[in-house]
């Protein structure tokens, strides 16, 4: 028996191969460039959740890290295999806010990747995931996010999310602020922008 969808990704496995395409679209190096300074030099332990057709789980393995692809949509999930199957990329079936697969693994990350993520969750949703984030991540890692703002999309599930109640969430964990910037939309909708939030663990 499959199990339920995730509220948050409603809307994604119907549509799998044409968001593969949106998403690989565009390179990990332009979507991530504001915060590529951060990641730590080769080789880290890095989490990518929420990795969709696994375009920057796929670019971080090919910077010698060592990379754990989480996606909880089937078709998307199989869509990344197919598509990134010549890279050494862990797939695992995985999703906030419990993470429990990783977490029952016992897995410690350097870093944390949640590239447009944050806002599927609720408020009570957005509080259990950061301390199932923080309970993942080694001593000095660091999460990096991507908060989009504007409106919702038919047929998806999304929240208003700052980068403020983010950066107040993460101190109640013991992760404090390192990075915050704002861009426009990569693909050019004009009623979209973008927070990117950086967190360390001190």
């Amino acid at each position: 028996m499959s199990r339920p969808r995730i509220g948050g990704t409603e809307g994604y496995g119907e549509r799998a191969a044409a968001l593969a395409d949106q998403y690989e679209s565009i390179a990990f190096a332009d979507v991530h460039r504001d915060v590529l300074h951060l990641i730590p030099d080769a080789p880290a332990r890095i989490a990518d959740i929420g990795a969709g057709s696994g375009r920057d789980a796929a670019a971080l393995a090919r910077m010698g890290h060592a990379v754990v692809a989480a996606e909880p949509t089937p078709e998307l999930r199989l869509e990344g295999q197919r598509r990134h199957a010549a890279l050494d990329l862990e797939w695992v079936d995985d999703a906030l806010p419990d993470l429990a697969g990783l977490r029952a693994r016992g897995r410690a990350f350097d870093v944390i990747m949640l590239t447009a993520v944050w806002m599927h969750l609720d408020a009570a949703e957005r509080a259990s995931g950061m301390a199932s984030l923080a309970a993942l991540l080694a001593p000095q890692g660091r999460i990096l996010m991507s908060l989009r703002h504007g409106p919702v999309p038919p047929g998806r599930r999304m929240f208003e999310v700052s980068a403020d109640e983010t950066f107040a969430l993460a101190a109640g964990h013991g992760l404090s602020r390192l990075h915050l910037s704002t861009r426009e939309d990569m693909l050019d909708r004009g009623d979209v922008h973008w927070s990117f939030v950086g967190l360390v663990r001190g």
